[in-house]
C-alpha cells in the first residue's frame, strides 16, 4: 500500500489534537493510571432517561428502514416546535434538516454553499473542524484574530477590516468552542446584516446555545434566527441533550436551500440513523427538557468550581464563559507553550487538556482549553493535580 497516492485534500487536513490527547490518555489508562479527562467536550450525563427508554423500544426487533433524507417528519416538526417554545422563533419544519451529527450538517451546508476559491471568514480561536470542512470544499479560510476585549468573538469592525471582494461567507459559533463565550446579540445581528448586504452567506453554529446562561428574567439566549431568518443554523443532540455517540444533529436552512440539501443528503449520507431519530423524539418531552435544564444548572456549578480553582492555582481565565462547558485559560506565566503545558500535565499529573494549537494561530501558544463536562469529583481532582503540577513550574 506504500504506493497509494493520498489526495492533497487529505494531506492538508490537520489532526484534531483534542482527539490525539484523548488517545494518549487512553494509553495511560491502559497502563493502569487514572487520567482525569478534561480534553473532550463530552457530557458525562448521557441521554435523558426517556430517550434511553425510547431507544430500547425502537430496537425491539422491528425493521429499521431508511428515513427520508431530510429526516423523520415528526422529528423535524419537534425541532421546529422547540424553536418556537424555547426561543420564540417560528420555523417551518420544511426548513429543518436532520443530519448524522452537527458535523454532517456542516458538510452538507459547505457542499451547498462553497465553491473553490471562495473566501470564508472565521474567528480565531474557533472549532477546528469548521474550517477543515469548508477548506475541503475549496474555500480559502481567513482566520480573523480576536481578543479578550471582544470575548474572543468576531466583531463588526474586525469583519469589515478583513472583508475582501472574494469573501463569500462567514462562520460564527456562539457560544464558542473553545472559549465558552457568546457573542452579544446586537453584534451578531450587525455582522449578519453586513454579510447579507454584501451577498454573503452566514453559517451560525448554535450547538451550545441551549447551554448558555439565561438572562435576569430567566430567558434563554436568542437564536440568530430571531433576527436573521436566512442564516444557516447548525445544532446538535450531542451537547444539551447529552447524546454525543448517537451522532444526530440538525440544521435550519433558508427555504430555497432545502432542495440542494436534500440532494446532497441523499448522495452523501442517505439519512441519519433511523433508531437514533426515533429515540430523539423523546428529547422534546416535558420530562426530558426538565432533565436537560437541571443538567444545565449543574454545568453552571461545575463552571464556578473550575473558575475558582484555576484562579486559586494561578491560571488566569481572560474571559469567563457564559455557555458551553469550556474554559480557555492562559498558561503564558508558566514559561511553557500550551503544547508543552498539555503534554507535561498529561504525563506528570495525568490530566488531559487541549492545547490552543487546535483552535487557530493567535492564541495557539498561550492558551489551553479545559472541558468541564466531567463530573464535579473529577474536576476537583483535576484542579488539585494541576495545582501541584503548576507549583513545580515555579
Amino acid at each position: 500500500m506504500s504506493n497509494v497516492r493520498i489526495s492533497r485534500r487529505a494531506r492538508a487536513v490537520a489532526p484534531f489534537y483534542a482527539m490525539e490527547f484523548g488517545k494518549q490518555a487512553a494509553a495511560l489508562e491502559a497502563q493502569g493510571h487514572h487520567v482525569v479527562k478534561l480534553s473532550l467536550g463530552e457530557p458525562d450525563f448521557g441521554a435523558p432517561p426517556a430517550v434511553l427508554d425510547a431507544m430500547s423500544e425502537a430496537m425491539d426487533g422491528r425493521p429499521m428502514a431508511y428515513t427520508a433524507a431530510l429526516g423523520l417528519p415528526a422529528l423535524r416538526q419537534a425541532v421546529a416546535r422547540f424553536y418556537r417554545d424555547a426561543h420564540g422563533v417560528e420555523v417551518d419544519s420544511s426548513r429543518v434538516v436532520v443530519t448524522a451529527g452537527a458535523s454532517a450538517a456542516l458538510v452538507l451546508a459547505a457542499a451547498a454553499l462553497v465553491d473553490p476559491g471562495d473566501e470564508v471568514l472565521i474567528g480565531d480561536p474557533s472549532y477546528p473542524c469548521n474550517r477543515q470542512i469548508v477548506e475541503s470544499f475549496g474555500a480559502r479560510v481567513t482566520l480573523v484574530p480576536t481578543t479578550a476585549g471582544t470575548r474572543f468573538q468576531l466583531d463588526t469592525a474586525s469583519v469589515r477590516a478583513h472583508w475582501t471582494d472574494r469573501t463569500r461567507g462567514i462562520m460564527i459559533a456562539t457560544p464558542s468552542n473553545p472559549t465558552g463565550t457568546s457573542m452579544p446579540a446586537d453584534e451578531l445581528a450587525a455582522i449578519c446584516d453586513l454579510a447579507r448586504e454584501r451577498g454573503a452567506w452566514r453559517i451560525v453554529d448554535e450547538i451550545y446555545l441551549d447551554l448558555g446562561d439565561h438572562d435576569d428574567r430567566g430567558r434563554p439566549p436568542r437564536s440568530v434566527l430571531s433576527y436573521d431568518p436566512d442564516a444557516v443554523v447548525v445544532n446538535s443532540f450531542s451537547k444539551y441533550f447529552g447524546m454525543t455517540g448517537w451522532r444526530l444533529g440538525w440544521c435550519v436552512v433558508p427555504e430555497g436551500l432545502v432542495p440542494a440539501m436534500e440532494r446532497l443528503a441523499q448522495n452523501y449520507f442517505l439519512c441519519a440513523s433511523a433508531p437514533a431519530q426515533h429515540a430523539a423524539l423523546a428529547c422534546f418531552t416535558t420530562e426530558s427538557l426538565a432533565v436537560c435544564e437541571a443538567r444545565r444548572a449543574e454545568f453552571a456549578e461545575r463552571r464556578a468550581l473550575v473558575l475558582d480553582g484555576l484562579e486559586r492555582i494561578g491560571l488566569p481565565v481572560p474571559v469567563p464563559p457564559d455557555g458551553a462547558f469550556y474554559v480557555y485559560f492562559d498558561v503564558s506565566r508558566t514559561g511553557l507553550t500550551s503544547w508543552q503545558f498539555c503534554e507535561r500535565a498529561l504525563q506528570e499529573a495525568h490530566v488531559a487538556l487541549t492545547p490552543g494549537k487546535d483552535f487557530g494561530v493567535h492564541t495557539a501558544e498561550s492558551h489551553v482549553r479545559l472541558s468541564y463536562a466531567a463530573s464535579a469529583d473529577e474536576l476537583r481532582e483535576g484542579i488539585a493535580r494541576l495545582g501541584k503540577f503548576v507549583a513545580t513550574l515555579r
